[in-house]
């Protein structure tokens, strides 16, 4: 597998720094990879559009006095990868933006001047994540086993004995069984929250979360929050999002 990572600052001694250290660290993890690099927002806003992906994403918050920001390029990345496939570590000199990031999901936050270990760290948090989304879920139709992987899975929805996979490209998968034995047997491991006697959800899917509600990234959907589950939840999502972010 090739990772596909970018690059976008206006200083071109830091693309060249932080290109150098990334090289040396996928070849020392022998890891196949491509980096493109980028001085504007709106260069890798664009090449995004054309179509490219991307899975890991370093991006300054300041770009120069006439370019459009990191934030917002942040915020047009996400609009544009509406299923939030590309991680994004923001790279500045300022920590007064950690708040301000925090719809866009960020998998880290670095600070200038970045040091290798920094890297070295947030490269393999991604690889630890990007590893358990690629596990396997797997259930029973009758007599016949099938599976699907975990990071495309946006939740699971229970109705009576009747569960649904709803899955990122839209799709469906039905089979039989209690949500509450799947999400701790299979779930809770990978950061699913279970929101509800019938949602558990997929931290990676959620734009927002509100005091009786979670938003969806994907299909523009919202789940409720069950009264006896607001305050557990809560905890869980920020534990996870602080987890991720190493803060």
């Amino acid at each position: 597998m090739t990772f596909f990572v970018a690059i976008c600052d206006d200083e071109k001694r830091i693309c060249s720094n932080l290109e150098n250290s990334l090289k040396e660290i996928f070849n020392k993890l022998n890891v196949r990879y491509e980096i493109d690099v980028y001085f504007t927002g709106e260069g890798l806003c664009n090449k995004i559009k054309s179509g490219t992906q991307y899975d890991l994403i370093f991006l300054d918050i300041e770009l120069g006095e006439n370019c459009v920001n990191g934030i917002e390029v942040g915020k047009k990345i996400r609009d544009i990868d509406n299923c939030d496939k590309a991680s994004i570590v923001y790279i500045s000199q300022e920590t007064k933006y950690s708040m301000q990031l925090f719809d866009i999901r960020p998998l880290n936050f670095l600070i200038k001047p970045i040091k290798f270990d920094k890297i070295e760290q947030v490269v393999n948090t991604y690889l630890k994540l990007t590893g358990s989304r690629t596990k396997d879920f797997i259930y029973r139709v009758r007599h016949d086993t099938f599976k699907v992987k975990v990071k495309d899975i946006v939740y699971l929805e229970s109705i009576r004995r009747k569960l649904t996979l709803h899955l990122a490209d839209g799709s469906k998968e039905m089979f039989y069984g209690t949500l509450k034995q799947v999400y701790y047997e299979q779930l809770y491991k990978f950061d699913f929250l279970f929101i509800h006697a019938s949602f558990a959800v997929n931290y990676d899917y959620i734009s927002e979360l509100s005091k009786d509600k979670v938003a969806l990234s994907c299909g523009a959907i919202s789940l409720p929050i069950s009264q006896q589950r607001k305050k557990e939840v809560k905890e869980s999502y920020f534990s996870i999002a602080e987890r991720r972010w190493g803060t």
